[in-house]
């Protein structure tokens, strides 16, 4: 299967109109992650976004009912992407300690599909994950929404990548724990080597994702050579 056809499996219940399938659900999705990363998610409205592509507010609420809604959508995207982009990558690699690292630059680096969805800008979407993606989930509501499956994507993605951490070291006891830390932490280095550097040792520049990757590396392995394979 070519990058060209990959669909995102999206939960249907995050939606109310799956946008992908018209022009103007399309449209909604590229506008609102350039408007969310001009305003913030906070200053981020359903008014304001109708006014960016011409139309009203209506038309947005025919596919989600909130901008929380939205914002989940957005970020189940991006989880859905990277997962595909992890097994792609490690597709006939079958040197566990190889697809592991593939792994980790994978949940690192800004993940980029070649034009491939040309109404999304994944970089413009990282910068998003990066800055948002705990208001996803950091909400009051947060157990009924997963009872919806509203995070079965980013949950996919954790199981994806404890199977890598097993493949390296199957007698490791919590692969899962491991998995989600390190995609957690994949986001905190970056954004506090952006906004709060006194909490973190790491400085980026430019596109170099290379020092969050050395430390990702270095905490994994650390903790799966201690534990005897």
């Amino acid at each position: 299967m070519g990058i060209a056809t990959v669909k995102m499996n999206i939960p249907e219940k995050i939606y109310t109109r799956d946008p992908e399938q018209t022009n103007l659900g399309r449209k909604i999705i590229g506008h609102s992650i350039r408007l969310i990363d001009e305003l913030g998610f906070e200053g981020f409205t359903f008014k304001k976004l109708a006014t960016r592509i011409d139309s009203t507010e209506a038309s947005v609420y025919r596919y989600f009912d909130n901008k929380h809604n939205l914002l989940v959508y957005l970020t189940s995207w991006y989880w859905s992407w990277l997962e595909y982009q992890i097994d792609y990558q490690i597709n006939n690699i079958t040197d566990p300690e190889k697809r592991l690292r593939i792994g980790i630059r994978v949940i690192t680096e800004r993940a980029t599909s070649e034009n491939s969805f040309p109404h999304i800008s994944e970089d413009i979407l990282h910068k998003i994950v990066i800055a948002e993606s705990p208001k996803a989930y950091h909400t009051k509501h947060v157990d009924n929404e997963n009872q919806d499956g509203f995070y079965s994507c980013y949950k996919s993605l954790c199981k994806a990548f404890a199977l890598l951490i097993k493949g390296y070291n199957p007698n490791y006891p919590s692969p899962h724990t491991l998995a989600s830390t390190l995609l957690q932490s994949a986001q905190d280095q970056v954004y506090f080597a952006m906004h709060l550097p006194s909490l973190t040792e790491i400085t980026l520049k430019e596109d170099d994702y290379q020092p969050v990757i050395d430390h990702l590396e270095f905490v994994a392995f650390t903790l799966l050579d201690s534990v005897k394979k």
